[in-house]
């Protein structure tokens, strides 16, 4: 089963979502606090089944209202998302894809794990 992994870090906390093949989906920003952390996890488990995907790499691409799925490119070429939540704030985001479809992919396993994932302090 998918975890969301809560590390305590010398800035505060953060939360990795954990595929079953031990794999990191997505990660968090880092929160002043551990409520405000899990907080973070409950905006994720609630928002990722059901937001769209504003693809941000093709042209005249359409703006959707959050919560949603944004992918881009980096500055190394390499596709990535994150997750906003109702507010727009990032909730999650993703490691860096060759691949487009990869990155889909990832969107779909976070859409899937994240609503039932259990959470490890």
């Amino acid at each position: 089963m998918s975890k969301f992994i809560v590390k305590n870090t010398q800035a505060g906390f953060s939360f990795n979502l954990v595929a079953d093949n031990k794999e990191i989906i997505a990660t968090s920003e880092v929160y002043t606090s551990k409520a405000a952390c899990l907080k973070g996890i409950a905006s994720v488990k609630h928002n990722a089944a059901n937001a769209p995907v504003e693809d941000q790499t093709v042209p005249d691409y359409k703006q959707l209202g959050n919560p949603k799925f944004s992918i881009f490119k980096d500055k190394a070429g390499e596709f990535r998302f994150r997750l906003r939540a109702e507010n727009g704030e990032i909730i999650a985001a993703s490691e860096g894809y060759k691949e487009k479809d990869s990155c889909i992919n990832g969107i779909d396993s976070v859409r899937k794990n994240a609503p039932a994932a259990e959470i490890v302090e």
